[in-house]
């Protein structure tokens, strides 16, 4: 991912948490908001309740993942957070990937078939 794709700033993360959207499901909680900008800034938020450095960074690496892997059904000019939940630690790779879609999917940051 490159680095102007991602949402670094404590300030960026708190205006989405304030005025973003927002669809949760029991594994994740995906907020999101249009920017100006014509492509998706993305930003991963583990909290240090789910485990040690190796198990948060396990589960924000399956996140980039999956967001990586579903990057071309997703419209453009978006920021998106993601919040790992509790249960993301042991929840299969399928689970999770259905989740973030279904957030997604509420959300209306999935494309439609007709512009796939």
């Amino acid at each position: 991912m490159k680095s102007r794709c991602t949402l670094k700033k404590n300030s960026d993360f708190r205006r989405l948490y304030a005025k973003g959207k927002s669809a949760a499901t029991p594994y994740l909680v995906v907020y999101c908001r249009r920017n100006r900008t014509g492509e998706n800034r993305l930003g991963y938020t583990v909290s240090t309740r789910l485990g040690h450095a190796v198990v948060r960074n396990r589960v924000r690496r399956r996140l980039r993942e999956i967001v990586r892997l579903n990057a071309p059904r997703l419209q453009t000019g978006w920021d998106i957070v993601i919040v790992a939940r509790g249960r993301a630690v042991e929840a299969p790779y399928r689970k999770l990937d259905a989740a973030f879609l279904g957030a997604c999917e509420k959300l209306g940051l999935v494309k439609k078939e007709a512009e796939a």
